[in-house]
């Protein structure tokens, strides 16, 4: 069976305004990849596009070998369970404890009893050195700490795959470190992680390959040790922003 997730010639756009043109990207298993563009060219639309939040207008998302625009919805929910996301805020449910949060996804799919979904929230939540946070409510914890939740609520199902958005945003140095570092461990561990920032030090940190995405299309992908060395004006405009760049980019 073939795998890794893909995207072949993928345009999207939204109220008439385009936001991918022809989008290409594999990630192949046990390749962990990063996708880095501006604020606001689209990255977190591709991870919404992989999941399944939003549709193509044209091209094709294919998941291990399958087309997920013909297969059914219940083929499609099956499918995705091999992909976790960690979303830019987190997404933790205010009004759930931190273990209920982690094993909200487990409870919903009905597949486990509660006794084996309370082993699998404590041992993820031990991985992470949150365990003693089981009965805590998302407004007792710090940023970092809610990042950190939320990696254990991806991880619970034991996806092949997992996304993260921006995952950096909003942390101090020592927050940042831990993100990278848990990424790293999910990569020792056999996952497959695809990352979409504008954290280069984090990129660098984490990733073997990089996409660069600039006005709707893929202008680079590859190893990231030729990203600085890329023949690329848009590359280099946003590795060394000039007197040029200036308000020119706005985030949206």
């Amino acid at each position: 069976m073939e795998r890794g997730l893909k995207m072949q010639k993928v345009s999207f756009s939204f109220v008439g305004r385009g936001i991918l043109e022809e989008f290409d990207l594999c990630l192949e298993p046990g390749v962990n990849r990063t996708i880095l563009g501006m604020s606001g060219v689209g990255k977190t639309t591709i991870l919404k596009l992989l999941l399944g939040l939003l549709k193509p207008d044209s091209g094709r998302i294919v998941i291990d070998g399958t087309d997920v625009a013909k297969i059914s919805e219940r083929e499609f929910i099956r499918l995705r369970k091999k992909i976790a996301i960690v979303f830019q805020g987190s997404a933790l449910f205010d009004s759930m404890t931190v273990g209920e949060n982690v094993g909200y996804r487990l409870l919903e799919e009905r597949e486990l009893s509660e006794s084996e979904i309370e082993k699998i929230v404590l041992e993820k939540l031990s991985m992470l050195g949150l365990e003693h946070a089981i009965d805590h409510y998302p407004a007792e914890l710090s940023g970092g700490m809610k990042k950190r939740v939320a990696v254990a609520r991806a991880l619970a199902a034991d996806p092949e795959y997992v996304l993260f958005d921006e995952p950096t945003t909003g942390l101090d140095p020592i927050g940042v470190y831990n993100i990278q570092r848990l990424i790293l461990m999910l990569q020792e561990q056999g996952k497959t992680t695809l990352m979409v920032t504008h954290d280069l030090e984090t990129a660098y940190a984490v990733s073997e390959r990089f996409s660069f995405l600039h006005e709707r299309r893929l202008l680079f992908d590859g190893p990231k040790d030729d990203f600085a060395k890329a023949d690329i004006p848009a590359v280099q405009e946003f590795l060394k922003p000039t007197e040029q760049s200036l308000f020119r980019f706005d985030s949206e």
